[in-house]
This record gives structure tokens, C-alpha cells and sequence, in this order.
């Protein structure tokens, strides 16, 4: 078996927010669900689904793959993992944003499309599961895009850019409050 060397927890260290002590506990981590020292998609899915027993996480677990997978090699190295979870946890709002953003825009054309929303929208709910209260209706997903659009697509052209998907985050209370949940996390 092929194993991967990480770089250096220096390197890291300095490339990322966490500390040497917070690396090499993400390492343990990651080196126990994945002794090769990298993850496929299907090693990814597996993993994420055991946070959602009550869903199929497997379609949003794609979604996120892809958005960890900034080589697009089919993997994630332990470098990967730890440079999106430092946006994620520690990063700036406008880097958060960005990394939402990449998540969106599945085909990286630098547009988030109804459809592009729709997909992600679907795979939430799909791992969020029938057990959620109150019972969502089928049309719930479809709902959600348009009022998205709504507030998003500032000049109706029927596409998000970057540009509006920030300043529109930038200016929603709740959203600025969620981009600073996980913070001290670790």
C-alpha cells in the first residue's frame, strides 16, 4: 500500500490557523479513519454519512468532497483537509465566503445557478432526512432556491456571482452570526 507523507507540521502550521498541538490531534484523527494518509470519495461519503444516521448524506458529502478536493485528483491528502477546515473553523468572513461559494458553484464557471442551488439544496435535505419537524413538503428545496434568488441576484440576470453572494452574506445578520459558530472548535 502507498502511503502519503504530510508536509512538515511546521509548514502547516504556518500555511493554516492551528497550532502544532491542534495538527497533530486533526493527524491522529485522520490517520485513524484513513491509515493511507488520504481519502477517496467513497472513504469521504462513508465517513460524513455516520453524522447523518438519519439521512442520505452521500450527495452533499460529494458536494463537500469536491470543494476539499481543490487539486480535483479524486482525493484529499491530510494538507487537503486541514487548509479548507482552517478556512472553515478559523478562516476570515471573506474567506468562509469564498470557500461557500466554491461549494455552490459546482461546475466552477464563477456563477451559482438555480439549478447548481437546487442540487445542493436537495442533497441537504436529503441528509437531513424524513425525521425532521415539522414534515417538509417536497417542493421545500425549490422553495428555498427562489427566495435564495430573491435575495441574491441583485440584478435578476438569473445567476449569482461572487460578488453578490458576498455583499448579500455580508449584509444577513444570521449568516454573519453562523459563520462564527465553530470558531474555538478543537
Amino acid at each position: 500500500m502507498v502511503r502519503h507523507r504530510p508536509e512538515a507540521l511546521e509548514h502547516l502550521e504556518a500555511e493554516t490557523k492551528f497550532t502544532k498541538k491542534e495538527l497533530q490531534i486533526l493527524y491522529r484523527g485522520f490517520k485513524n479513519e484513513c491509515p493511507s494518509g488520504v481519502v477517496n470519495e467513497d472513504t469521504f461519503k462513508s465517513i460524513y454519512a455516520q453524522f447523518f444516521p438519519q439521512g442520505d448524506a452521500s450527495r452533499y458529502a460529494h458536494f463537500l468532497f469536491s470543494a476539499f478536493d481543490t487539486e480535483h485528483n479524486g482525493s484529499l491528502s491530510f494538507e487537503d483537509f486541514v487548509m479548507g477546515l482552517s478556512i472553515l473553523l478559523r478562516g476570515s468572513v471573506q474567506e468562509k465566503l469564498n470557500w461557500a461559494f466554491n461549494l455552490y458553484d459546482i461546475n466552477k464557471d464563477g456563477y451559482i445557478t438555480k439549478e447548481e442551488m437546487l442540487d445542493i439544496m436537495r442533497a441537504i435535505y436529503d441528509m437531513m432526512g424524513r425525521c425532521t419537524y415539522p414534515m417538509l413538503k417536497d417542493e421545500a428545496p425549490k422553495q428555498h432556491v427562489e427566495l435564495f434568488f430573491q435575495k441574491m441576484d441583485k440584478n435578476q440576470d438569473g445567476v449569482v456571482t461572487i460578488d453578490e453572494f458576498i455583499d448579500c452574506c455580508q449584509k444577513d445578520e444570521n449568516i454573519m452570526r453562523s459563520m462564527q459558530l465553530f470558531e474555538n472548535v478543537l
